[in-house]
């Protein structure tokens, strides 16, 4: 069986520096902004060790363009970008397009996703591993997947769940708890 070649682009966001590496079926790996380029490299050569810098292919453009889009802030959709998956079990692949129908703006929780699926709120914790280990953060949007009661949940990029924050931020959602329904007296 042929190995699979992997060529991958760190480039500049308002964000910071990105990463995305790419085989011939798609984008393989995605690698959310840090502070230096150096950094983000080593992050996405952890994963794919055997990628190697390249020219990117018109549809890695396109992404990155969106990439750099939705950083600044503007409502941006992911679901048409071809992706990798190849090593992810079926469960997973499900979980993952799933989460692709999950649009700007809008957050679901893990048992929520899960119920969708049609698997009991017990997988839950399913969905949240599949979330961990998303290959092509922000193509499947994992940061719009929130605990119970929606909460902010783990999140596994750079930053952990502050950078998850500043991601729905961008989005507009509101991560601050309701107003309570009584005001207070004032004393």
């Amino acid at each position: 069986m042929a190995k699979t070649t992997h060529h991958y682009l760190i480039f500049e966001t308002a964000g910071g520096f990105c990463g995305i590496a790419w085989s011939d079926a798609g984008i393989a790996r995605f690698q959310l902004p840090t502070k230096s380029a150096e950094a983000t490299e080593r992050l996405l050569l952890r994963r794919l060790p055997d990628a190697e810098a390249g020219a990117p292919t018109l549809a890695v453009l396109e992404t990155v363009a969106a990439v750099k889009r939705y950083f600044q802030g503007e409502e941006t959709d992911f679901s048409g970008v071809e992706v990798d998956l190849a090593g992810q079990d079926a469960f997973f692949r499900d979980i993952y397009a799933a989460a692709r129908r999950i649009g700007w703006g809008r957050t679901t929780t893990y048992g929520a996703l899960a119920k969708e699926l049609g698997v009991g709120p017990e997988a839950a914790r399913d969905v949240g591993q599949a979330m961990a280990k998303n290959p092509v953060a922000l193509i499947i949007p994992c940061h719009r997947v929130l605990a119970a009661g929606g909460k902010i949940g783990g999140f596994s990029a750079p930053g952990g769940s502050s950078s998850k924050a500043r991601m729905l931020e961008l989005e507009g959602v509101n991560l601050a708890p309701p107003p309570p329904a009584q005001q207070s007296l004032g004393f």
